[in-house]
C-alpha cells in the first residue's frame, strides 16, 4: 500500500547537505519513488537507498528493521510478492518506480493515491486524501475510523472507476496497509478484548506522514518499541476483517 516534490526551489541548498542516515531529503533529479508512502519516506529518510533503485531482499529487511522494527517475517514475504515487479530476468532488486505495477502492489481504493485509470497512482492526490481524513474525526484516529475510510475509499473507487479491480491479493494488502500506519504511528495496546480499543494513533502524525512522505520526527514520533511480527500483523488483519463486515452490515455500530 500520494508524493509532493520539494526539490526545484531547493535543488542548490539540498545537494549541498550531507546525506546521513535519517535525515529527510527530497528526492533529486534522476531518483525515483512508487506508490507505497512508507518505502518512499525511507528512502527520503535515506534508510532505503535516496535514490529508490537497487534494493535487495537484505537491504530491505534491514531498513526496515532499523526505521520501524518490522520483524523480516513480515517484510521478507512483502519483498516476494514484489520482486516480479522488476522484468529483468533473475532480478534481485526492486526499483521503487516498478512498485507501480498495477495489481501486484499498487492497488484500486488506495487511501491517498488516484486510481491508475484516473492518472498517477504514485503520487499523493489530495481528493483522494481528503475523503480518507472525512472519516478521521478526533484528534486520534481510532481502528473503527481507520476502518470505515478503508471501506470508503473501495467503495468510492469501485462506484466512480470503470476500470476497478480488487483481486484477492489487493485487498489482503489494503487491510495490511492500513494496519501498518497504525502499527508505525499508534500505541499498542494488543492486549485489549476488542479490537476497536488496540490501537490508538495520533492524526496529526499520520497526516504530516501521508501528505510529506517524511517522518513525523518533531511531533515527537520515534522508533516503535514494539516489534511488528507476521502472526501479530495476520491476527490484527483478521479481526479487521471481522471489524469490517460487521460496520458494513451493521451488527457493529462503532
Amino acid at each position: 500500500m500520494k508524493l509532493i516534490r520539494l526539490v526545484a526551489p531547493f535543488a542548490v541548498s539540498v545537494i549541498a547537505l550531507p546525506r546521513d542516515r535519517g535525515e529527510w531529503i527530497a528526492p533529486q533529479e534522476g531518483d525515483v519513488r512508487g506508490p507505497c508512502p512508507m518505502l518512499n519516506t525511507l528512502a527520503n529518510h535515506g534508510y532505503l537507498p535516496r535514490d529508490g533503485k537497487g534494493i535487495s531482499r537484505n537491504i530491505a529487511i534491514e531498513a526496515l528493521d532499523t526505521a520501524i522494527n518490522w520483524d523480516v517475517s513480515v517484510v521478507g514475504p512483502l519483498y516476494d510478492f514484489a520482486q516480479p515487479v522488476n522484468p529483468a530476468p533473475n532480478a534481485t532488486t526492486i526499483d521503487l518506480n516498478q512498485l507501480t505495477t498495477h495489481n501486484i502492489l499498487e492497488h484500486d481504493g488506495s487511501l491517498s493515491r488516484q486510481d491508475a485509470f484516473f492518472g498517477p497512482a504514485d503520487v499523493f492526490h489530495e481528493e483522494t486524501w481528503n475523503e480518507t481524513l472525512s472519516y478521521f474525526t478526533t484528534p486520534n484516529i481510532t481502528v473503527s475510523q481507520a476502518a470505515r475510510a478503508r471501506t470508503a475509499r473501495v467503495v468510492t473507487a469501485a462506484s466512480t472507476n470503470p476500470s476497478f479491480t480488487f483481486p484477492q491479493l489487493g485487498a489482503y494488502f489494503d487491510y495490511g496497509e492500513t494496519a501498518a500506519y497504525q502499527f508505525v504511528f499508534g500505541t499498542w495496546n494488543l492486549e485489549a478484548d476488542d479490537i476497536k480499543d488496540k490501537i490508538s494513533t495520533s492524526l496529526e502524525m499520520v497526516e504530516y506522514f501521508f501528505k510529506f512522505e517524511r517522518l513525523p520526527l518533531k511531533s515527537g514520533w520515534g522508533r516503535p518499541i514494539n516489534r511488528l511480527t507476521i502472526d501479530i500483523l495476520i491476527d490484527f488483519v483478521l479481526e479487521y476483517q471481522v471489524l469490517t463486515r460487521g460496520q458494513m452490515n451493521g451488527t457493529i455500530p462503532y
